[in-house]
């Protein structure tokens, strides 16, 4: 088949692949073969081939759905009055791409199916309307979940078990010939753009194979990138990583560069091109065609929005697109610190220090970051969870782009490609991670912080906004730090993080109105003026609570550091939470009620820096009196000086957090009480929030600025008094 279609495999390759010239024709060694049996054993052992009986049905439910579309498409032309002999001739072929058309398909793999329908015959009407009628009524389809206003629509569904996502197009003929060839430019006559994205997959697919030395050599190469890929978590198109489609494009590339190169050989070189790559240069198979048909090819010099594609991976068919242009600056990054990673361990490999078993090692997501942001999504049953996580999850990428917009780069998202299930819950779940941390390599300003308030809520309302919403479908995104991760994202059920420096959260004592710090601020600050890192680890060692947050309550804040580099100097803060309408959560009211009140919070920047140091501060300050439910209720006095802000105190915690002074008037307004005039930190990375526990770093400035105001209240009776005193000494001295 290689030879074939691709001109053989010999190691004198008669023509040249791809644009350049290949990078090397060398051959294998004897150790390059043996590395590759090794390689090829490591594939068959891990379970990436299916079985016989496997490919067997997959070929019967492939049968089946050919006359399935042929029956619909018959019944359509008899309905809307055709000739006996049009109806005769009436046809629909089934086509497949993606991984089952490249010969890379896993056991359980779905299969990416596309139907050829004739003109008459419409997508939105008869496609997403009539067929799914028919497939919802054969006892073979189940999960039938059509999608009409993706990207590319698709209708999902399984057939005798196996995954299919089936696509259609309709094509400007009146009759689809049984060999119609899809690659032929003349199939893109007359038709729109969603039939040029739902034709264009089988049209690269088609083209790949053409376009790569040796097939073989290609598919094993691939099929063991798309399994790397997977393991370290970077295999995911929706989430800002790379599909198959662009895992493929770049291994053909690789293939075309070192053509005469077996699998082992391959992988290696892989990791070295992509590696020393110079983004954004494309990647590309071919010379980018451009036709009369006056469909957009990627374009930089013309098109200003391909200028801002960070990895561009072009199609080699016409129209050429950027595959990848999901891909972020955060995504970007990971990926290009996984390439490095592979690379050394392929020289290690080479080197005989190191086996192919290492290159596939699961990526420790859960031990790589100190804060994560944890989406969980909620649906009544298993049918609506199964639309509603599609949905969520198409749009956790619009989150990693909001927050790199909002930042302006200098914070970093890392979306993590995996769902988990808590058990434990009654309702329908599951949940998404995404890591956070600062951009590695810039200056740090002290106590710098990001707001991200409006980024979550922006993403929250476009979550809502969702046309096949129904009762039960609830989003809440929460903040966790790496210690507090649930245990059911752990297959064991418990965790394996490296041992990190603990700390509980500052307890508020109802009988004096202070904060009793357990392993808190109090006690580091000692440990500090020690200069013993040990005592303050030992400290530490205890678990912080959860505090939530709510984006509903514009009011809500949160807050995350990323202290790495200054461990002595790390602050612990309590988790939060970002929540919508989340399901199941009872909501509760402390004091009974919610009533709004407004106070002017001024806190000095030299008090804020241990709030910070060296990282990430989600809204360990925040500017609102925050909103709190449940029984642990807190107040959190802002970094904004001089604005007036909204809330609601509630509970009896707050008023012995802040101090019966300060809510001596509770309707009033409170920006009497505090005058300081101070500046405040332009930087704030603030989550809303839906919930909280009083929490040490956030309370111990609200406390010394009551203090200071007690002070200078004292010391003006003071002065006062003595003013008196010699005013009346005056008096009776003359």
């Amino acid at each position: 088949m290689g030879s074939n279609d691709c001109g053989g495999a010999s190691f004198n390759v008669p023509r040249q692949y791809g644009v350049t010239k290949p990078l090397s024709t060398a051959g294998p060694t004897e150790a390059d073969l043996q590395r590759n049996m090794e390689l090829e054993k490591l594939l068959v052992d891990a379970g990436l081939y299916e079985s016989k009986e496997e490919v067997v049905l997959r070929e019967e439910v492939l049968g089946q759905l050919d006359q399935i579309v042929k029956s619909w498409v018959k019944q359509l032309t008899r309905q809307r009055g055709y000739t006996d002999q049009m109806v005769e001739d009436a046809n629909a072929v089934i086509y497949t791409f993606g991984s089952y058309r490249l010969g890379v398909h896993g056991p359980g793999a779905d299969i990416d199916t596309l139907c050829v329908g004739p003109s008459y015959v419409s997508r939105e009407e008869d496609f997403f309307i009539i067929l799914h009628k028919i497939l919802e009524d054969m006892e073979e389809v189940s999960e039938l979940q059509p999608v009409p206003d993706a990207h590319v629509p698709v209708m999902k569904f399984r057939f005798r078990g196996i995954s299919i996502d089936l696509l259609y197009a309709s094509i400007s003929l009146l009759v689809v010939p049984e060999d119609l060839d899809i690659s032929s430019g003349s199939v893109l006559y007359d038709v729109d753009e969603p039939t040029v994205r739902s034709l264009n997959g089988c049209r690269v697919a088609d083209q790949i194979l053409r376009l790569v030395p040796n097939v073989e050599n290609f598919r094993t190469t691939l099929r063991c990138l798309k399994f790397w890929a997977k393991r370290r978590g970077v295999y995911s198109n929706v989430t800002g990583f790379l599909g198959g489609v662009n895992w493929a494009l770049l291994v053909a590339r690789v293939c075309q560069l070192y053509p005469n190169a077996v699998p082992s050989m391959l992988v290696s070189r892989f990791f070295r091109v992509y590696t020393q790559w110079r983004w954004p240069n494309p990647v590309m198979l071919c010379p980018i065609e451009e036709e009369d048909l006056g469909f957009p090819v990627w374009d930089p010099r013309r098109n200003p929005r391909d200028r801002t594609h960070h990895m561009p991976i072009i199609t080699p068919a016409y129209p050429c697109m950027n595959s990848s242009y999901n891909v972020s600056t955060s995504t970007l990054r990971v990926m290009m610190e996984q390439f490095q990673n592979g690379n050394k361990i392929c020289e290690e490999i080479e080197l005989n220090k190191a086996s192919w078993s290492a290159l596939f090692e699961s990526y420790f997501f859960f031990e790589t970051y100190k804060n994560y942001l944890q989406i969980d999504i909620v649906a009544t049953d298993a049918d609506d969870l199964r639309i509603w996580k599609g949905w969520v999850e198409s749009r956790l990428r619009q989150l990693t782009l909001k927050i790199e917009r909002d930042t302006y780069g200098m914070l970093q998202c890392h979306p993590y490609p995996h769902d988990y299930v808590d058990a434990s819950r009654q309702c329908s779940h599951c949940a998404f991670f995404m890591g956070l941390q600062r951009k590695p390599g810039e200056r740090v300003q002290e106590g710098q912080q990001f707001d991200i308030r409006a980024t979550v809520e922006e993403f929250r309302h476009s979550v809502n906004m969702y046309m096949f919403w129904r009762p039960g479908m609830e989003i809440s995104v929460s903040h966790v730090r790496r210690k507090q991760i649930p245990s059911f994202v752990f297959p064991e059920g418990y965790k394996h993080s490296r041992p990190a420096r603990l700390s509980q959260a500052g307890k508020v004592s109802a009988e004096n109105g202070t904060l009793e710090s357990e392993g808190g601020s109090s006690e580091r600050r000692q440990c500090k003026r020690k200069n013993d890192a040990d005592a303050c680890d030992a400290e530490s060692s205890r678990p912080e609570k959860r505090q939530s947050v709510s984006p509903n309550n514009s009011s809500t804040q949160a807050a995350v550091e990323e202290s790495d580099e200054h461990p002595k100097q790390e602050q612990e803060s309590s988790s939060q939470s970002i929540s919508g309408n989340s399901a199941g959560l009872e909501r509760k009211q402390c004091n009974g009620g919610a009533a709004s009140r407004s106070i002017d919070s001024a806190v000095d920047n030299r008090e804020n820096t241990s709030c910070q140091k060296n990282g990430i501060c989600l809204g360990t300050l925040s500017n609102d009196v925050m909103e709190s439910e449940g029984q642990d209720c807190c107040c959190r006095i802002g970094e904004v000086t001089g604005i007036e802000s909204q809330g609601s105190l509630l509970g009896n915690s707050c008023h012995h957090t802040i101090g019966p002074n300060l809510l001596e008037n509770e309707k009033g307004s409170r920006s009497r009480l505090l005058q300081s005039g101070l500046e405040s930190k332009p930087d704030t990375v603030i989550v809303e929030a839906h919930g909280g526990v009083s929490s040490d770093p956030v309370q111990k400035p609200v406390i010394r600025h009551a203090s200071i105001f007690f002070t200078e209240l004292v010391r003006i009776h003071i002065y006062s008094g003595l003013s008196f005193f010699l005013a009346v000494r005056y008096i009776l001295a003359g």
